[in-house]
């Protein structure tokens, strides 16, 4: 390999909850992924899939190092720059562990599927026993494999629950063609089908969804 050879990233070293986004989606599908960090979910869709895939990333260090690696991603801001996007520009859109992080979830899931047809979305679920437990027993704020900052320190300004979202998607008119509730360990829970106790043990929630 040459020095001027672009380091390819290894698919066994992606988080849990993308590698089961990126089995989501389509073989040479349009895909924007939003908080894409550096970029190792595009690479894995272009090199396994054949996908057009971009990202958008608000962390300079992070763009940087995406397009050290040849990918294609710029920097942005998911509540400011999605409308910049023409309708159906993509086939999928990607929000992986973000939306907690953003400043207006609601608007921008209406964006995501203003500008494509569907819409893959994951988060930390605030519902877990764990996080209960500890806001029960203690009366602060919870420290988890999901939940690992302190509140001061933590980008997370809308924490939810797997309920809750499933809430917004019924209020917001979005089917849910595909959801289900994992552990921080890669275990997919056995509960996934019901909501209650997936919402009850589920650490993250991943949905695919799209506008009826």
């Amino acid at each position: 390999m040459t020095s001027d050879t672009p380091v390819r990233y290894v698919a066994k070293n992606m988080r849990l909850d993308l590698t089961l986004i990126a089995g989501m989606i389509a073989p040479r599908s349009r895909v924007l992924d939003i908080g894409c960090g550096d970029g190792l979910l595009i690479d894995h869709l272009f090199r396994t899939k054949g996908c057009d895939a971009r990202g958008i990333e608000i962390d300079m260090a992070e763009v940087t190092r995406a397009v050290t690696h040849g990918l294609p991603v710029m920097q942005g801001d998911a509540d400011d720059d999605l409308a910049t996007y023409p309708d159906a520009a993509f086939d999928y859109v990607v929000l992986s562990r973000t939306l907690q992080a953003v400043e207006r979830p609601r608007e921008v899931l209406r964006q995501m599927l203003r500008i494509s047809t569907r819409a893959i979305v994951s988060f930390p679920n605030f519902g877990h026993w764990q996080v209960r437990s500890q806001l029960l027993l203690s009366g602060r704020m919870p420290m988890t494999p999901a939940w690992h900052r302190m509140w001061y320190e933590t980008p997370n300004i809308h924490p939810c629950t797997i309920s809750d979202f499933f809430a917004l998607c019924a209020a917001d008119g979005y089917r849910v063609e595909q959801w289900l509730a994992v552990d921080e360990a890669g275990r997919r829970a056995p509960w996934r089908r019901s909501r209650r106790m997936a919402n009850l043990f589920g650490e993250q929630g991943l949905f695919l969804l799209r506008r009826d």
